[in-house]
C-alpha cells in the first residue's frame, strides 16, 4: 500500500489579492519527491488559497495511487476544519472543503497535522513562484495588450515562468494574447440512454445506453481515432460515459481514467422527472433554481458546486496533460462548464447552450492562464 505525504500552502498578497497555491507529495520516508503542483489562481484570500493547495495535493496523492495519506499544513484553520473540529462560517469556504473531503474518502486512509511555517518551506516556495508567475503573466498580458493597441510586434520573454516548449515563446493564434502551449480537452457527451430520449433530469441515475446511445459511441469513437494525437481519455463514472469512453479508449489505443469529479450534476428529488413534473412538483423553487446558480435542487446539489469541482477536474487534466490532447467524456453540465470557464462568462450559459448526444466541443486551457474555444456542439460525424 501505498503511503504519502502531502504538504500544501497558499498565499494571497493583499488577503485579498494576487494568490497561487503550492502542494508537494513525498514518499513515506519524506524525502523523496512524488509530484509538485503550483498554480496562480487569481484574485483570492489566503484561506482560499491554502485550500486550493490541499487539494491539489490530495489529487496528485490520487494519481499516483496511494491509499494512505497524511497531510502536513501550517494553516491552522484548514487542518481544524478538514479534522471536523472547526465549524466552516464561510460561504466560500464550503464548496472547497467538500471537494477535499470527496478526495479524503477515495483513500483508505488520511490524517491532518499542524506543522509551523518553517517546517512548510517547500510548499511554501512553491506558492510564491505561483505567485511571482502571476505577477509576470500580468506584465506580458500588459506588453501583449499594448502592442495589439499599437499595432506593433510583440516580443514575449523567453522565460522559465511562461515557456513550457519550444513554441511558448510565441503568442497563441487569435486575440486571446495567450502563450504556451495549451491542453487542448476534446469534450464528447455520452450517447443517448431511455431518460434523453423522454428528456428527463439525469443526473446521478445509472440508465445504460440505448442502441442508438452504443451507435452514436462507435461513431464518435471511429471519428476520434482519425484524428489521433490523443494522450489520453478520461470519463465520468456513470455506466452512460464510461461505456462512451470504453469506446473511444480502444479505438485510440489509449488509457482510460475514470475521474469523480466528472459526475453529472446532482439533481436530487427532481432525477428522472421532466422539466414540466420538477415545475408541477416545485415551482418557486425550479423558478429560483434556474435563474440562481447558488441554489441546489431539493437533495441535490447547486450548479455553483458543480463549478467548483469542474474547475479543480481543469486544473488536475492541465497539470497532468500539459500541452496534450485529452479526450473528456462527460455530461451536459459539466461539459457546459468546462466551456463557461474557458469563455470567462456567467452562468446563463448553462441555460442558453444547446449541446446534442454524443456532440464534440474543444477546448483548450494555456499554462499561462489564457483559454478558447475551438469548437461548440459537432454532430457531423453521427
Amino acid at each position: 500500500m501505498l503511503e504519502v505525504i502531502v504538504e500544501a500552502d497558499g498565499g494571497s498578497r493583499g488577503n485579498p489579492g494576487p494568490a497561487g497555491y503550492g502542494a508537494v507529495v513525498f514518499a513515506a520516508d519524506h524525502v523523496r519527491v512524488l509530484a509538485e503542483r503550483k498554480e496562480f489562481i487569481g484574485v483570492a484570500t489566503n484561506n482560499v488559497a491554502e485550500y486550493r493547495g490541499l487539494i491539489a495535493g490530495l489529487a496528485a496523492s490520487a494519481e499516483l495511487g496511494a491509499r494512505a495519506v497524511t497531510v502536513r499544513m501550517d494553516s491552522k484553520l484548514v487542518v481544524e476544519q478538514m479534522s471536523g473540529r472547526w465549524k466552516i462560517k464561510h460561504a466560500s469556504m464550503i464548496p472547497l472543503a467538500e471537494q477535499a473531503r470527496a478526495l479524503v474518502a477515495g483513500f483508505d486512509r488520511v490524517s491532518f497535522t499542524w506543522i509551523p511555517r518553517a517546517e512548510n518551506s517547500h510548499a511554501d516556495r512553491l506558492a510564491n513562484e505561483a505567485m511571482d508567475d502571476g505577477d509576470l503573466t500580468a506584465t506580458v498580458r500588459e506588453a501583449v495588450s499594448a502592442g495589439y493597441a499599437a499595432g506593433d510586434e510583440v516580443a514575449v520573454p523567453a522565460t522559465s515562468a511562461v515557456t513550457e516548449s519550444a513554441d511558448a515563446n510565441k503568442i497563441a493564434p487569435g486575440w486571446t494574447g495567450a502563450v504556451g502551449k495549451p491542453t487542448r480537452l476534446l469534450l464528447l457527451r455520452h450517447g443517448q440512454t431511455a431518460l434523453s430520449v423522454e428528456r428527463r433530469y439525469s443526473g446521478r441515475g445509472n440508465p445504460p445506453l440505448t442502441e442508438l446511445g452504443r451507435e452514436q459511441a462507435e461513431r464518435a469513437a471511429k471519428m476520434l481515432a482519425t484524428k489521433g494525437d490523443i494522450a489520453a481519455v478520461v470519463s465520468s463514472p456513470l455506466q452512460r460515459a464510461r461505456s462512451t469512453a470504453e469506446a473511444a479508449a480502444t479505438a485510440l489505443d489509449v488509457p482510460l481514467r475514470i475521474l469523480d469529479g466528472l459526475i453529472e450534476t446532482d439533481f436530487g428529488d427532481w432525477e428522472g422527472l421532466t422539466f414540466a413534473e420538477a415545475v408541477q412538483r416545485d415551482p418557486l423553487l425550479h423558478s429560483d433554481w434556474l435563474g440562481d446558480p447558488s441554489i441546489p435542487a431539493p437533495g441535490g446539489e447547486s450548479f455553483d458546486q458543480v463549478r467548483e469541482r469542474i474547475e479543480g477536474v481543469r486544473r488536475d487534466l492541465v497539470a497532468l496533460y500539459p500541452g496534450q490532447n485529452v479526450l473528456v467524456v462527460s455530461h451536459v453540465t459539466p461539459i457546459k462548464t468546462l466551456l463557461q470557464l474557458a469563455l470567462g462568462v456567467g452562468p446563463s450559459l448553462l441555460y442558453r447552450l444547446h449541446l446534442d448526444l454524443a456532440s464534440l466541443c474543444i477546448a483548450e486551457f494555456y499554462p499561462d492562464g489564457g483559454a478558447s474555444v475551438r469548437l461548440v456542439n459537432d454532430t457531423s460525424y453521427l
